[in-house]
């Protein structure tokens, strides 16, 4: 079975820039795109009332995502869209779809004022209970936003993308987070800036600050471990420029630095079989909430 890129649909302006960036996701990915809107039912009292009539869910359930399904095909002429309608808890139904998607696009708001997004119950938990990719995409994302500015400093689409980012942890490093960002990468035609954040050990810690030698020391080894994991990749794919940072300091701060500068930010989280809790990690998490760029959270063992 051909999996889709699947964008979860509620009508609202983050949805829609969800949708969009989906549409252009599966334009690089050579995939169908299916649009799918989750009904929530009501109470039966609540249901009778005026504004819940039978007008206003058929306008829910079928005019909204037929006419930005619509809208896609005029924008992205040739791609293949479908509608999925479903009925249910938004959370379940979207894990759902996941399943058969070769990743999920779902719409954040952004902060008033300041960079990131106000990522709500249903997409907290679609992203810590997904097993395939779940990508994560403003609502004011625009197109060239992913791509460099134009030689007067406008923001223009027809640009090369800017860097792929991906945070990656060199104790535990995982193959597939690795190999989705170097093949975000790749269907970008742009560099992968790999991200690695440490911090000294504890016994380390409280001479670091006043004894540089060992900070440098420390520092090498890290660099030195990072330039080891990536070797094999880099051999892999060797198109791909890729530039190596690892830096003192919380791993979530400075990816969220780097999202300042990027097309796409890569993040990965384990997958645990337990029922309670966020199961997103505090890396994935900060990002999550403060990055400037798409964010695609990558699930892996």
């Amino acid at each position: 079975m051909v999996r889709t890129v699947t964008a979860g649909l509620d009508g609202s302006r983050e949805s829609r820039a969800a949708a969009e960036w989906a549409a252009r996701e599966a334009g690089l990915l050579g995939l169908p795109l299916r649009l799918v809107h989750v009904w929530e039912p009501v109470p039966e009292p609540i249901a009778q009332a005026p504004l819940l009539g039978a007008e206003t869910q058929q306008h829910w359930t079928e005019r909204v995502p037929r006419e930005a399904a619509e809208g896609i095909r005029l924008r992205h002429p040739g791609l293949d869209v479908s509608i999925g309608q479903l009925s249910g808890r938004p959370a379940e139904e979207l894990l759902g779809a996941a399943k058969d998607a070769e990743l999920l696009v779902l719409g954040s708001r952004g902060l008033s004022g300041i960079g990131g997004f106000m990522v709500g119950s249903v997409g907290l938990s679609v992203v810590a209970h997904a097993e395939r990719p779940v990508v994560l995409v403003r609502a004011d994302q625009q197109a060239a936003d992913e791509h460099e500015t134009d030689p007067v400093g406008i923001p223009s689409a027809a640009t090369p993308f800017r860097p792929v980012v991906v945070g990656l942890d060199i104790d535990s490093p995982d193959e597939e987070l690795i190999a989705f960002a170097f093949a975000a990468a790749v269907r970008r035609g742009t560099c992968l800036r790999v991200v690695h954040g440490w911090n000294p050990p504890p016994y380390y810690a409280y001479g670091l600050a006043v004894d540089l030698e060992l900070h440098d020391a420390l520092a090498r080894r890290e660099s030195s471990a990072l330039a080891e994991v990536l070797a094999p990749w880099r051999r892999k794919f060797p198109d791909v420029e890729v530039t190596e940072e690892s830096s003192y300091g919380t791993p979530g701060n400075h990816l969220v630095d780097a999202s300042r500068d990027a097309s796409l930010v890569v993040v990965g989280r384990r997958i645990r079989r337990r029922t309670l809790g966020a199961h997103i990690g505090p890396v994935t998490h900060a990002v999550l909430h403060h990055s400037i760029a798409p964010v695609a959270v990558v699930p892996h063992n």
